[in-house]
């Protein structure tokens, strides 16, 4: 049987996900006081970081009818809780003993020394918390518990390349107008539920993707019908990524890209176009509200005015897309409710039907507040996951534990969901070069 540890939960873990505080069964978890005191400077807060510190402190409330936290009391997957006053004295030399994350850093070397055949593990998702741990000697290690392992480090495409030696598949697909996906498994070419795939061979090609069982061709041209907007794919990927957003089967749609690749524009212009066709009532964009170098401070005005900034990319697309210089045609959508501004905060408890909703640098969300935004999808709505993973600017969140990866990694086989990678950026070949070699 293996031995019990003992894990030491940080507030990063908490406030990062509130479920953490069951995740360790057959094991110890122990919480230090400071601990407490530090999520409950956010128990006033309306957002997810607000949510999750008043779940911990009801949870450890309701623990307190059972038993004695100072002492440990048992929970359901026989994992233990309790609560352990700051080991002040056994700060560090050369650490203040009033920051948390030394009194934390206490806690760890008492804990150790006092349970020496045990296994201390302090968890923590504050990397320079887990360096110091490293240089004293204490057993740190990450949250992994929503952690994506990818295959060669390399996230899901959407799209295979596959060289015939023998053409005649494309020969079928251009005399069918499709083929059975049964047909490619026999050619050792697997694909996910609406994947797309570029067959090749020395004297022709087919762009494809899998809908249901069949391979069926990509949508082109006036087939697009992008008639109120008029915007063009400059290159496959953008091909691909209007069908995903045209398509009224897919309600949820991922789209990865470095700057300037075209995610956001398409996007919003294919929303534009959907709402000008009638399937949708409205486009609501959000976003999590994450600045890059130092912060701005707080802003005047009432939400509106708040997000302005923040929202700026999209006005700039429809200055772009649309030929709006002064913003005409999108104050009038604004007023009337065709276009409404939402902080990713204010998503708890809201209701989205016939919506076409675009989440912005969704990189910079993790999975929980993803999760959030997705689970609020009505009826006959469209949620679009837009995003960098190479520029992510949260703190305690990376390329493998940010909330977009995760999405995109996990329903990849869904029926519902379709996703994509712009390889190309086409906003200049300045931008283009400073991307790729900076």
């Amino acid at each position: 049987m293996e031995q019990r540890k003992t894990f030491i939960l940080d507030t990063s873990v908490l406030l990062y996900d509130r479920t953490a505080i069951h995740s360790f069964p057959e094991n110890d978890v122990v919480i230090p006081l400071v601990v407490l005191d530090e999520l409950d400077r956010f128990k006033d807060r309306s957002d997810l970081l607000g949510e999750n510190a008043r779940y911990v402190n009801r949870f450890l409330d309701d623990l307190r009818s059972t038993g004695n936290l100072h002492s440990g009391v048992e929970i359901e997957n026989n994992q233990s809780i309790r609560v352990e006053l700051n080991h002040c004295s056994n700060v560090p030399v050369g650490l203040d003993a009033k920051t948390g994350d030394n009194r934390i850093i206490s806690v760890a070397l008492g804990l150790s020394a006092d349970l020496i055949d045990a296994t201390v593990i302090l968890v923590t998702k504050d990397i320079n918390l887990r360096v110091k741990c490293d240089a004293l000697g204490i057993n740190s290690e990450d949250y992994y518990k929503d952690k994506i392992l990818l295959e060669d480090d390399k996230i899901y495409s959407g799209c295979q390349d596959v060289i015939l030696t023998e053409p005649y598949l494309i020969d079928e697909f251009y005399r069918e107008g499709k083929l059975g996906n049964s047909l490619l498994a026999d050619h050792g070419i697997y694909l996910n539920k609406n994947e797309f795939l570029c067959l090749k061979s020395e004297s022709q090609s087919a762009l494809c993707f899998r809908k249901g069982d069949e391979i069926v061709s990509v949508e082109r041209g006036d087939s697009l019908k992008m008639s109120h907007t008029g915007i063009t794919a400059r290159n496959r990927e953008q091909l691909f990524a209007l069908n995903m957003l045209m398509r009224e089967d897919l309600p949820l749609v991922t789209i990865l890209g470095r700057a300037g690749s075209g995610k956001t524009f398409l996007t919003l212009m294919a929303g534009l176009e959907l709402l000008n066709q009638g399937k949708f009532d409205r486009i609501v964009i959000t976003r999590n509200i994450q600045p890059v170098g130092r912060d701005i401070g707080f802003l005047p005005g009432d939400v509106d005015d708040k997000m302005l900034p923040w929202m700026s990319p999209i006005i700039d697309n429809f200055r772009q897309g649309l030929k709006d210089n002064d913003l005409t045609y999108f104050q009038m959508m604004r007023q009337k409710g065709q276009i409404e501004i939402a902080p990713l905060s204010f998503m708890r408890g809201r209701t989205f039907n016939n919506t076409f909703l675009i989440l912005d640098e969704a990189q910079n969300a993790t999975i929980h507040e993803l999760k959030t935004v997705i689970t609020r999808i009505g009826e006959g709505s469209k949620v679009v996951l837009l995003g960098d993973i190479e520029q992510i600017d949260t703190p305690y969140i990376d390329y493998f534990s940010n909330g977009l990866t995760i999405v995109v990694e996990k329903v990849k086989k869904e029926t519902l969901t379709g996703h994509i990678t712009l390889k190309r950026g086409e906003r200049s070949k300045l931008a283009t070069l400073v991307s790729s070699i900076i």
